[in-house]
């Protein structure tokens, strides 16, 4: 059998014009199939599924294989998306996580599905910062969020704005939007009084649950300032609050003064700023529960604790969060032009000590590099002092790894690998003039 089809065009390129017709997205699509032109297809499915007599090769790259062999596979599929809409697959979809931490920490990465979250802290800790952060992995992996922003902090995340300072917003524009399975919304309620926000949102949010039951999204929720939109003296009207409410993202600096039964749906905990300790027993005191007990007295910039709250034995964990892109390109016009203090700088010394050349920055490590003689070249780069510095100064983990590899060749040239080095750095920093 030969199939012949234009260049570009596959199972996956249909798919993907289909969704757009239907406004859908891939992420909300189960694929099943048994033959080689279906791993284009199932690549782009959130869950790819392989009936039993389908390939061995399609096989190893299911999320999950049935017991059955063609229609009754199918079959089989569909009887188990009618009765828990695949949640216990969720274990086997961990590529789909978002991550957190820095350093792709274990069991502190996001569930795309199913799961809300608390993002709390003192004022000033960088809650604004780690939700960018976060909404920019879910932005590059092409999930669907509607930020509700009731002090107007979103409007420079690069996504469209409905309503502002003068001008409330309206919710059929917002839900216009949202049709596009490809478009993010931020709801700015400047607009509006502070006592009319909760009653917006509660008109807002049957919207938002009649798109998601139609299409499953958008996939998530981010409540800012939520003690605002939904504080704990708030009376829901009951045809509108669900009982169990998913995918949603909380900030808010009172975590004790937020509508009770929306903190007992929390699933996860990221707490930054000072007192993190205290900012938990806040929570436990607005949600009716014992948290655990933490002694920190301040997390640095950038760091969170993590705490999963309805895993059994999971202890809070401090981690170092991922910047988002516009602070990952501030720390990188710093390392490549900036002053690194002298601790931090590296230093050509050679090996009997003779040299002391400081590089505080890429650029100057780069014109060193180049200036300095061979045999101290040579001495740094057989000690892996390269790429340890890249790793724990610069914390650019792609750069290390890849001069880890120049610097293990089996006999290096000092002409080469300065070159080889200089190529890599060039490659991710802007370079020297």
């Amino acid at each position: 059998a030969v199939m012949v089809l234009p260049s570009g065009v596959n199972k996956a390129s249909g798919l993907r014009a289909a969704l757009d017709v239907m406004g859908l997205s891939a992420h909300n699509v189960v694929g099943v199939g048994d033959a080689e032109n279906d791993h284009a297809f199932l690549s782009v499915c959130e869950c790819a599924v392989a009936v039993a007599n389908a390939l061995p090769s399609l096989k190893q790259h299911a999320d999950w294989v049935t017991e059955g062999a063609r229609g009754a596979g199918v079959v089989q599929l569909i009887q188990r998306l009618l009765d828990d809409d695949l949640a216990e697959l969720a274990p086997r979809l961990l590529r789909h996580a978002i991550p957190l931490a820095e350093d792709d920490v274990p069991d502190t990465a996001l569930e795309p599905y199913g799961v809300n979250v608390l993002l709390t802290g003192t004022s000033g800790g960088g809650k604004s910062t780690l939700a960018t952060g976060v909404l920019e992995r879910l932005r590059e992996r092409g999930y669907q969020y509607c930020i509700i922003d009731p002090e107007g902090d979103y409007e420079n995340v690069g996504e469209v704005v409905v309503g502002d300072a003068d001008q409330p917003p309206r919710i059929e524009e917002a839900m216009q939007l949202l049709a596009d399975p490809h478009k993010n919304a931020v709801i700015n309620l400047l607009g509006l009084p502070l006592a009319d926000r909760p009653h917006f949102f509660e008109s807002l949010l049957p919207a938002l649950l009649d798109l998601r039951a139609r299409t499953g999204r958008p996939h998530w929720l981010v409540l800012d300032e939520v003690h605002h939109l939904l504080p704990d003296n708030h009376i829901p009207a009951r045809d509108v609050w669900p009982n169990a409410l998913k995918g949603v993202i909380l900030i808010t600096v009172h975590p004790d003064r937020v509508l009770r039964p929306l903190l007992q749906n929390v699933d996860w905990l990221w707490v930054i700023g000072a007192l993190p300790g205290e900012t938990l027993r806040r929570f436990g005191r607005g949600a009716g529960v014992t948290p655990p007990t933490v002694r920190i007295d301040a997390l640095e910039s950038g760091q969170v604790l993590v705490w999963a709250r309805h895993r059994h034995g999971y202890t809070p964990q401090v981690v170092r969060s991922i910047p988002p892109q516009t602070e990952r390109k501030r720390h990188h016009r710093k390392y490549a032009d900036g002053e690194l203090p002298a601790e931090r700088s590296f230093y050509f010394r050679g090996p009997d000590g003779k040299l002391n050349l400081r590089a505080q920055n890429l650029s100057i490590f780069l014109q060193s590099a180049a200036g300095v003689d061979d045999e101290t070249w040579l001495f740094h780069l057989r000690r892996g002092d390269y790429s340890r510095w890249f790793h724990d100064v610069i914390k650019d983990k792609e750069l290390a790894a890849a001069v880890e590899h120049i610097e293990r060749q089996p006999h290096p040239s000092p002409e080469q690998t300065r070159e080889l080095v200089r190529k890599q750095i060039e490659q991710r920093y802007t370079a020297p003039a």
